[in-house]
């Protein structure tokens, strides 16, 4: 038994100036930049989350830019198996967390907890 839910949003710059990118999306979602969230580092920056709400996250890349989603359980291996069996395959196995791509061609990361009150609203798969 393990559980997962929906933890965040983030948003692919292919760009040199990730400051300005953080204050476009900053100022497009009406979330402040978040420079001293510990996720805010290298070539990542953190908007301000609301309580309850999915994490934005602007992360300078070297692909094109795009936005995917993070998926936090508290059971990354039986995640993606429970992914994979859906028809997800696993595209890298990183330290920390697992890039999937959809049948769909979309990307999408599973992830360690990320949010506090885990597992309030997560799904309990047995």
């Amino acid at each position: 038994m393990h559980h997962s839910r929906l933890c965040a949003l983030l948003i692919d710059c292919q760009t040199s100036d990730l400051d300005g990118a953080a204050r476009f999306w900053s100022a497009a979602l009406g979330r402040s930049v978040d420079p001293n969230h510990p996720g805010s580092r290298g070539n990542y920056l953190m908007l301000e989350t609301p309580p309850g709400e999915p994490i934005v996250q602007i992360q300078r890349v070297d692909h094109e830019s795009r936005v995917h989603i993070d998926i936090e359980t508290d059971d990354i291996a039986a995640e993606v198996a429970r992914l994979a069996q859906l028809g997800a395959n696993v595209v890298n196995r990183l330290e920390r967390w697992v890039v999937m791509e959809a049948p769909t061609g979309q990307r999408f990361c599973v992830v360690r907890v990320q949010r506090p009150g885990f597992p309030k609203n997560a799904h309990r798969w047995d």
